[in-house]
């Protein structure tokens, strides 16, 4: 199957593959360069999907036309996470089918981006996303604000919908759009 979306449903499963990318990408990083393993490896809020695949997730109408995957921690008072680090990946063969846009991928491209947020190591991770977005402070949280944020990690809340893009007013989404 090669078209630009899918309508598949996304269950746990996906989810979990999901994290499981996340992870391995995140593993990868803290080996090749200590010093962010040394302040960040332990500093984990959670993983999250966002955007329009979390969207579709929701309503089952947005359509996948890739995965954004988030890790989210808990801002070092020495470091900011490095915003600017985004891995593609490839979610490989399955229901989802391939973006025909993306032909040096298998399957889905597999956005993984980190983020630090002020909160405290142990705070709860649904707090911490909804206070996240609600702020707006960034052009980051202005933008995952406009659709959905499902969690994928800790485990036990995956596929919580955190987030729906529903606490926005017209206002805010003429603002984030204006972006």
């Amino acid at each position: 199957m090669d078209t630009e979306r899918s309508y598949e449903k996304i269950e746990r499963s996906d989810l979990e593959r999901l994290s499981a990318l996340a992870r391995e990408d995140r593993e990868v990083f803290f080996s090749r360069i200590p010093r962010w393993k040394e302040l960040y490896s332990d500093r984990v809020i959670c993983m999250a999907m966002c955007q329009g695949a979390a969207l579709h997730y929701v309503n089952s109408k947005n359509g996948i036309k890739d995965f954004d995957v988030w890790t989210f921690y808990a801002q070092h008072p020495k470091a900011s996470f490095p915003a600017r680090r985004v891995v593609s990946k490839d979610f490989g063969m399955s229901k989802f089918g391939k973006d025909s846009n993306e032909a040096h991928y298998i399957g889905r491209r597999v956005d993984l981006i980190g983020r630090s947020i002020a909160c405290a190591v142990d705070v709860d991770p649904v707090e911490a996303i909804k206070k996240y977005l609600s702020g707006a402070q960034t052009s980051s949280a202005r933008l995952l604000a406009v659709k959905a944020v499902v969690l994928i990690e800790p485990a036990d809340r995956c596929g919580l919908v955190v987030w729906d893009g529903e606490y926005l007013t017209n206002a805010d989404l003429r603002l984030v759009s204006s972006l």
